[in-house]
């Protein structure tokens, strides 16, 4: 297209100059390059400093490829090394070494990167091809781009229509670029081509339907129905080329190269992975030299700049080649060679080869044999000594048959992906390694951990049931391999599997293994952590022993996560305390090291130990890149189960039915219906402490006891104990409670039987089982639960008030009141007050029962807990008191939360913009803006600032 002046987009180059993030969408040959381009010229002409980036199809599978182009110019503004951010990126980029980071520690570090940036220097980062950009790259751009409001950073990607993306635009607005007008059609013509007579004229315009592409291409083919469509616009041309043209251009296509000193004149042989060229067919007599590559093949180059950021590996500073040639000579040789190309309009020579348009890169690659093609990506790794998963790549695009040494690159360069964040660019690049692996049982290896990583990690479990059937189609031997057992497990649980057929699975593969019980095998430490979830989901205690016997038999010693979480989540009430101060440890440690499988697993180590708090903003980051489709599905809903019941416990009840409703759409969104079963219990809680009429636990029962998942079957209990409690049926609730633990035992591998502690012992002590009452009683002493959790200390001291008698109750209840941090777990404090009115009012000292009545009263009712508000207000009418004092109105009224959430609200943000920020969900802060507003005292969104304006939170 023409450069100097766009003919008709200047409306659209005004309108995205400064929207918000947006993605521009048309037709292939529409113009959306050179609307990008203009915006770019713009930008900086307006101060701006402009990064940019572009997709190369025929890389798209190289991790992080596009982030580098973006982000390569700001090397120099990184935070220091030892700075956490700072050392993400640069791992992530290949620029250092060092712990392998996840995709929201990345995210966060190039957030955190960009806005800084821009705070002193306005930043326009534009990314052409997006769907073309690596999945890594895309899903950090994706997260990015969502949260710039309010900095001086902007963002504009573009896709073509019809291109099947291998990410998807995660919810960026869409602005599609139109057809050019007929008038402004007209004029770009005549522009480029004013000799072409009227008739003809008039049959182009309609031909090319105002695609400015076409219309600058077409008169080169006259009237002939190009063969393909648009790209058939090139072919001719690109047929014409002298082979010694279209070979070099064949590698710039296939190898996203822009620099003419690489593409000097030597014959090319086939690379082996572990040394020089040996040989091989030649190329028209064209190779790539010794350095590394440029970046994009579209719209943009960079001289002598490896994706990497390292200078030419095998180049020497006099610029002289290894075999002595010179490189200036040749690259000035080829340079004439290319000037066919330029000449045809397909590509420009500006310091470096830049394609016109990424449709004749796709050209240039079509018309090529399969041996050409083979040969250039045979030429292409030779020089990427400085990029092994690129060079891993090319020589496999180069094979002509099974062959173990490039299998094992790419093996390599897998786990290389697998450590930088991109589970999915893993998956693919070992499912290409298993293809080139000669001996049927290594190929049957890698097919496994191809299905286990797409299960675990990538969260594709359609691809995982097709490696894991391939594997075991290739070698019947391989469902005994740990990572297809593993693999297994996931695809039996989602399917109609059941829990005991799972179990056992899994421990024959961990116990037939040749790992020698090595602690640093990551298969088999994985293979541990998901039979540690299958014993819990079997609910029989002896279904730990095979776990525990091989935790034992680990050498050197055991991972402090799995050893703490084996007996936290295991049997927190006996083997719990003793592991608290390691994980602990691990908790310390998650500051720095964000992965999320970590995450989660951490999590799960934290659930009966009610170390959740700790790990709220890493599960909130988990969960935003879950619904910017950044990070696995599976890690996305195990970050939401944790989450949640955090939520609950703090008391923020409608977040926690808020995750629990997007947790049963992602289950089913993403293939993971085994997981529906947490959330069920959770919605099925929220409802049962608000009073509402549930009917989940019902669904729950029945869908755990037809796979053998007693241990989720237990949690229904739960939630139908505290509905009976709340709507005074001790009796009911007596017979649940005593389902998950019987009274006087804290029942054997049962950790949630400490959730239902306090209720068993109410329900008991209301329907006279005082004995009952006072054996749970002594059997929360005897595991002195303080020492596991400070909640479950709360819980024990106010069961023993509750059995007490005299002046040993009144004591008991103020020391459970008054213990530090109690107001942390708002519902189970407020019971406990409520209790010890009860316990005042009948022993007629009214007056002090009210105060404790009214506090609970008001906790309740901010709480939403109906039943149990209802039950307050009662007991205090019956003190003689007809209602609570004056409810307190104004900003001392709100909580944290709340005033946060006014005050942005009053600024001017929309719902959608204060839950992206404060990572809730916008449903949560209309529920949240309904209860501010009567406390408030103010009927409209405009008030909010008046009402807040020098006040205080208390």
């Amino acid at each position: 297209m023409d450069r100097p002046a766009l003919i008709g987009r200047t409306s659209e180059v005004d309108a995205l100059l400064d929207a918000a993030p947006t993605l521009l969408s048309g037709e292939a040959g529409i113009g959306k390059t050179a609307v990008l381009d203009a915006v770019a010229a713009r930008a900086r002409a307006d101060g701006r400093r402009v990064l940019r980036a572009a997709g190369v199809q025929f890389e798209a599978d190289v991790s992080w490829s596009g982030l580098h182009q973006l982000l390569f110019p700001l090397v120099d503004e990184f935070p220091p090394p030892g700075d956490v951010h700072g050392d993400a990126l640069r791992t992530a980029l290949g620029l250092g070494r060092g712990p392998a980071p996840d995709r929201l520690l990345v995210s966060s570090a190039v957030l955190l990167l960009i806005r800084r940036v821009a705070a002193g220097h306005p930043v326009l980062m534009i990314v052409d091809d997006l769907p073309w950009i690596d999945r890594a790259s895309a899903g950090v751009l994706g997260f990015v781009a969502r949260r710039l409001e309010g900095s001086e950073a902007g963002f504009l990607a573009a896709a073509r229509n019809g291109v099947a993306s291998i990410v998807a635009d995660g919810g960026l607005p869409r602005r599609t670029l139109p057809p050019l007008d007929r008038e402004s059609a007209a004029r770009l013509l005549a522009r480029r081509f004013p000799d072409v007579p009227p008739m003809l004229r008039l049959q182009l315009l309609h031909q090319a339907n105002g695609n400015p592409l076409a219309l600058t291409h077409l008169p080169a083919v006259l009237t002939r129905a190009p063969r393909g469509g648009l790209p058939g616009l090139f072919e001719e041309r690109v047929t014409a080329l002298p082979p010694e043209t279209r070979a070099p251009l064949l590698l710039a296509a296939l190898g996203g190269l822009a620099d003419l000193p690489l593409l000097r004149r030597r014959p090319p042989g086939r690379p082996r992975p572990d040394g020089p060229v040996t040989g091989g067919p030649a190329t028209g007599g064209l190779a790539i030299g010794d350095a590394a590559t440029g970046t994009s093949t579209t719209g943009t180059s960079t001289t002598g700049t490896s994706p990497t950021g390292s200078s030419p590996t095998g180049s020497s500073p006099t610029g002289s080649s290894p075999t002595g040639s010179s490189t200036t000579g040749d690259a000035a040789e080829l340079g004439d060679i290319l000037d066919a190309a330029e000449r045809a309009g397909l590509v420009t020579l500006d310091g470096g080869l830049t394609f016109r348009h990424p449709l004749i890169a796709a050209a240039v690659v079509d018309l090529a044999t399969t041996r050409e093609r083979r040969a250039a990506h045979a030429a292409l790794a030779e020089i990427l000594t400085a990029d092994p998963e690129r060079r891993a790549w090319h020589l496999s695009e180069a094979a002509e048959s099974p062959d173990e040494q490039v299998a094992t690159q790419l093996t390599v360069a897998a786990h290389s992906m697998l450590r930088r964040g991109d589970a999915a660019g893993a998956v693919a690049t070992l499912t290409r390694a298993a293809d080139l692996t000669p001996d049927p049982a290594g190929r049957s290896r890698r097919l496994a951990e191809a299905a286990y990583l797409g299960a675990e990690a990538a969260g594709a479990l359609d691809t995982a049931s097709r490696l894991l059937s391939a594997a075991h189609h290739t070698d019947r031997a391989a469902g005994g391999s740990l990572h297809a057992a593993a693999a297994t497990v996931q695809l039996l649980l989602n399917g109609d599997g059941d829990v005991e057929t799972a179990h056992r699975l899994l421990v024959a593969a961990i116990e037939a293994g040749g790992h020698g019980y090595d602690a640093g095998d990551p298969a088999l430490i994985d293979a541990l952590h998901m039979l540690l979830l299958l014993c819990w989901f079997t609910g029989r205690p002896e279904a730990w022993q095979p776990l525990h016997a091989a935790i034992g038999k680990l050498r050197p010693a055991p991972p402090d996560l799995l050893r703490a979480t084996a007996a936290i989540f295991g049997d927190p009430a006996r083997t719990g305390a003793a592991e608290v101060a390691g994980l602990d440890r691990v908790l310390d440690t998650i500051t720095d090291d964000t992965d999320s499988g970590l995450i989660i697993r951490a999590g799960t180590a934290a659930v009966y130990a009610d170390r959740l708090p700790r790990l709220r903003s890493a599960n909130q980051r988990v969960i935003a890149l879950g619904r910017a489709g950044a990070a696995p599905a599976r890690r996305y809903v195990g970050a939401m189960m944790h989450l949640g019941l955090d939520h609950y416990l703090g008391g923020r009840w409608g977040e926690a039915a808020d995750l629990a409703a997007e947790g049963l759409r992602a289950c089913d969104e993403h293939g993971y219906p085994f997981f529906r079963w947490y959330f069920l219990y959770q919605a099925g809680l929220i409802k049962a402490v608000r009073g509402e009429e549930e009917h989940l636990t019902d669904e729950l029962i029945a869908w755990a006891s037809a796979r053998g998942a007693h241990g989720a079957e237990l949690f229904a209990y739960h939630p139908r104990t505290l509905a009976a409690i709340g709507r005074r049926d001790y009796e009911s609730a007596y017979r649940n409670a005593t389902l998950l633990t019987p009274a006087g035992v804290l029942a054997d591998h049962v950790p949630h039987a400490l959730w239902v502690s306090l209720d068993l012992v109410e329900a008991a002590v209301h329907t006279g089982r005082r004995a009952e009452a006072r054996a749970h009683v002594d059997a929360l002493r005897r595991a002195a639960l303080d020492s596991l959790s400070p909640r479950f200390g709360l819980l024990t001291a106010g069961a023993e008030a509750l059995v007490a008698e005299g002046d040993d109750a009144r004591k008991l209840f103020e020391a459970a009141i008054e213990r530090p941090g109690a107001e942390r777990w708002p519902f189970h404090h407020a019971r406990i007050r409520l209790a010890y009115g009860e316990r005042l009012r009948r022993e007629r000292a009214a007056a002090d029962s009210r105060r404790e009545f009214t506090l609970a009263l008001e906790t309740f009712d901010r709480l939403g807990a109906g039943p149990w508000r209802d039950r307050a207000a009662a007991e205090l009418r019956a003190t003689g008191q007809t209602r609570s004092r004056e409810t307190v109105r104004g900003p001392a009224a709100l909580t944290p939360q709340e005033w946060e959430i006014a005050r942005l609200a009053g600024s001017g943000l929309t719902n959608k913009q204060i839950a992206e920020r404060l990572f809730l969900s916008h449903r949560t802060i209309g529920d949240h803006l309904y209860r501010i507003f009567p406390k408030l005292g103010i009927t409209t969104r405009a008030a909010l600032r008046d009402a807040l304006t020098g006040r205080t939170v208390i």
